[in-house]
């Protein structure tokens, strides 16, 4: 069986419980992180622009925030909405659900305004506390295959950790070694989930697609693309990265071209899922690159970031929603909008990257782009994560 099939499965209805935005995971953080991915960058760029600004934004801010903050909170809206299918028991809903949800908007509002320790408290708590109820889940039904997640989970709040402990002076390591690290453990999650779902999508839904998955291919891919994160995060000679990051970007590459991306045009919601996938091995191939001196390393984290990570997010918060809140699964002009604008921030942020000429003009449209993107999001998909599911059931 694949690792998930949020919109298929049909676990037991259950009794209502309070508002519909607090039903089932995905609807809380979705709206949240939507929301905040749409403030957060223009917010950054108005700091480089030079504006004065009432709250703390600084370079370290950005790159902690776009990923402890917006990815995490996307990460774990879709665990909640998965670990519930997986399981058939509910994940955190509700009154439990608002809470959680209410640690992830204290530790935004702190990371802007609070104190530096108080800030760090409040933020790492984030983690643990989204992290307890899906293990218990988890543990409960004995889904020990999915268990790794919480693994990962646990990881990524040892990132976290490290990272303020930088920040506060109290480890002496650079703090974007804890951040670059928590790239690699999300981009580790994207290619085991993605190498799951994406083909049995395409299957399902392409006309004569028939994608293979080929399980030593994948292992060996997942094993360079872990090492090459390593060398990467950690600095090892760069020959040794740079030929690791090679290979890493290798093998994604074959993996994406053995599930037949190029049946998938004609269906929005798989072909967000391929070209932004795309973005992953082409990110590795990029950071060889960098580490040779070829490229800014820069190139490289933007398109891992905002092209693989920010592209397969809004692929997943569109089709899971839809699914999840008793919708056809069927792009609309809006969907299609929203993937193009995502697309053409990747592109146009890696322009910023590589030509110093067009930075600034390139910040500006990728911005623009980016916000205009999530901001179509919350306009279309708000209404349907504060309303009810439209077929009566629950979640």
């Amino acid at each position: 069986m694949a690792l998930m099939t949020i919109e298929e499965a049909r676990p037991e209805p259950a009794p209502a419980r309070g508002m519909p935005l607090f039903a089932l995971g995905f609807r809380p953080f979705y709206l949240l992180g939507a929301a905040f991915a749409a403030l957060a960058v223009p917010l950054w760029i108005a700091a480089q622009a030079g504006w004065r600004l009432p709250v703390r934004v600084d370079v370290l801010w950005h790159m902690h925030e776009m990923v402890f903050g917006f990815v995490l909170a996307i990460v774990v809206g879709f665990l909640y909405t998965a670990g519930y299918n997986w399981t058939k028991l509910w994940t955190p809903r509700g009154g439990q659900l608002a809470a959680i949800a209410g640690v992830w908007v204290a530790g935004r509002v702190a990371m802007l305004a609070a104190p530096p320790v108080l800030a760090a408290a409040v933020d790492v708590a984030f983690l643990p506390v989204a992290a307890w109820p899906l293990y218990r889940v988890l543990k409960r039904s004995g889904n020990r295959r999915n268990m790794f997640l919480v693994v990962l989970l646990g990881l990524l709040t040892l990132a976290n950790a490290c990272y303020h402990a930088a920040a506060l002076g109290w480890a002496r390591i650079d703090p974007l070694t804890p951040v670059h690290a928590a790239i690699i453990l999300i981009v580790v999650i994207e290619v085991v989930i993605g190498g799951r779902v994406i083909p049995m999508f395409t299957r399902s839904a392409a006309p004569g697609a028939r994608p293979v998955q080929d399980e030593r291919r994948d292992k060996w891919a997942l094993v360079l693309t872990v090492l090459a994160g390593v060398a990467w995060t950690f600095g090892l000679p760069a020959p040794l990265t740079a030929a690791l990051a090679l290979l890493a970007g290798a093998g994604q590459g074959a993996r994406l071209i053995g599930w037949e991306p190029w049946r998938t045009w004609r269906n929005p919601l798989l072909w967000i899922l391929h070209v932004s996938y795309a973005w992953i091995p082409l990110g590795f191939m990029l950071l060889a690159l960098s580490q040779l001196g070829l490229v800014g390393a820069s190139a490289a984290l933007h398109v891992l970031t905002v092209g693989a990570l920010a592209g397969l997010i809004m692929g997943m918060i569109t089709r899971t929603a839809l699914g999840h809140t008793g919708r056809p699964l069927k792009a609309g002009r809006a969907e299609v909008l929203m993937f193009a604008l995502v697309q053409a921030a990747v592109v146009l942020r890696f322009g910023a990257a590589v030509l110093p000429a067009w930075r600034d003009a390139g910040l500006a449209l990728a911005t623009a782009c980016w916000s205009a993107a999530f901001l179509t999001y919350l306009a279309v998909y708000a209404p349907y994560l504060v309303a009810a599911r439209a077929d009566g059931r629950e979640g």
